[in-house]
């Protein structure tokens, strides 16, 4: 395994973050896409770049500036729990079934749906 590469990341998508770091730092939002190589995820409304297009008729584009969220690194984020509602470490735990879920290091509820 590369020295950069990670594991795995303790966020997934849909889940409920809160920014800790950075301009939009402690802004609650939604994941919408992970990227675990990369240790990086993009969150709904947080880390806007604008993007300067060139209007092209043939495919349909318009020009302007579009605003567009970029990737934020996943150290930045934590987890909200679904049950206690505040952010939370995660551990994992395997249920009865064998099924293994994350589990809040705050009261213990279950985060995985």
């Amino acid at each position: 395994m590369e020295p950069t590469a990670r594991r795995g990341l303790h966020v997934r998508k849909n889940d409920t973050v809160v920014v800790l770091a950075g301009k939009d730092r402690g802004r609650k939002a939604r994941v919408l896409r992970v990227f675990p190589s990369a240790g990086r995820a993009i969150v709904e409304g947080v880390n806007f770049y604008r993007k300067h297009t060139k209007a092209n008729p043939q495919k349909n584009v318009k020009g302007g500036i579009l605003e567009r969220e970029a990737p934020v690194d996943a150290s930045n984020l934590m987890v909200v729990c679904g049950e206690c509602g505040k952010p939370a470490r995660l551990g994992h735990k395997r249920l009865e079934d064998g099924k293994k879920v994350r589990v809040c290091r705050r009261c213990g509820g279950i985060v995985d749906k």
